[in-house]
């Protein structure tokens, strides 16, 4: 709070001088507590808890990682689905940041399309198995386990003595994930697929860390019911041998999208791996440590005006914010 305290100095006499330096103080006390999404304000690192997800009614066990902020009341859930062949423990950038500003982060991990496929495969046969387990019967499965975690997660909320009983707000929860898993994002987020329409509706806005546009029919039939708010990321150098995706493909997920809280960022040079916390055997261009900068900044201001109804974090998202952590070639709009 800024106190104005006047002693009766003489250039406080002047006509117009007082408004004028209580206009300058307001100005000055803005810009010192300015809206920064990469701020943590000193809060301590996460704790994570490894957990386990048991859907009897599938017989599947899906293993969970949360990351948890250091205070203890109930906090807006993130959710995040790992791409092809990867696991609970990756990008683990994201939910470091994420928590320490204040959300539960939860990174699940997907039997039968995750690092179990390749690991103990020889080389020369893993992306043959990489490549079956790309499959429509996977992402069924994937849509399913995040249902379950959802499910699971209200019920631990409220079991009495768990590890996270009263520390989830399940009345906000985004959705996100890379590669296969931001198909698995757009799918429970309302994108349709020939096994049908699987919204979840606890969802409140979503997270697509390399889109993909439906292999078949028109994206803007299958996207045309995703009204939930919509951030997608994405790299001019962005392709993927399996599923054939290419910078251009990832980009019809955004033109199909109808419009209202819509966004996307296109980094330039970025790869597929841009997104995750290492590079790929085959990468090419150098890692950009800017990247991983725009992509939490603009991800955590995202969430902050959706999740927890931040206005400051609109203004920014909507305003300058995004072009001050980008870089001049780097790519930026919204509708």
């Amino acid at each position: 709070m800024i106190r104005w305290i006047d002693h009766g100095h003489p250039d406080l006499k002047i006509s117009g001088m007082k408004p004028l330096l209580i206009a300058a103080g307001f100005a000055l006390a803005t810009a010192v507590h300015a809206y920064d999404p990469l701020a943590t304000d000193g809060v301590a690192s996460a704790t994570t808890r490894d957990l386990t997800v048991n859907d009897a009614s599938r017989h599947r066990e899906i293993p969970v990682r949360v990351f948890l902020p250091s205070a203890p009341h109930a906090a807006p859930v993130v959710m995040f689905s790992h791409g092809l062949g990867g696991s609970r423990s990756g990008s683990a950038y994201l939910g470091e940041h994420w928590a320490a500003r204040g959300y539960v982060v939860v990174y699940l991990q997907h039997p039968g399309s995750d690092a179990g496929i390749w690991k103990d495969k020889p080389i020369a046969e893993r992306m043959q198995a990489l490549e079956k387990a790309a499959s429509g019967k996977n992402l069924r499965l994937r849509v399913q386990d995040v249902t379950a975690t959802l499910d699971q997660l209200a019920a631990w909320n409220a079991t009495t003595g768990h590890a996270l009983t009263g520390r989830l707000d399940l009345r906000h929860v985004g959705m996100s994930g890379h590669s296969f898993g931001a198909v698995t994002s757009q799918v429970v987020s309302g994108q349709r697929f020939p096994f049908g329409d699987h919204a979840d509706p606890r969802i409140g806005a979503v997270l697509a860390l390399s889109p993909s546009a439906p292999r078949l029919g028109s994206a803007e039939k299958a996207l045309r019911r995703v009204k939930i708010p919509c951030l997608l990321m994405t790299g001019t150098k962005d392709a993927s041998s399996i599923g054939h995706a290419t910078p251009v493909s990832r980009r019809a997920v955004f033109a199909a999208l109808p419009p209202g809280d819509k966004y996307e960022l296109v980094l330039d040079l970025a790869e597929h791996s841009a997104f995750t916390d290492h590079a790929l055997p085959g990468d090419v261009e150098r890692r950009n440590p800017n990247h991983h900068r725009a992509i939490l900044a603009i991800s955590t201001a995202f969430w902050d005006a959706y999740l927890t109804g931040n206005a400051d974090a609109k203004r920014w998202l909507d305003g300058a914010g995004p072009r001050s952590v980008l870089e001049a070639k780097d790519q930026w709009q919204r509708k």
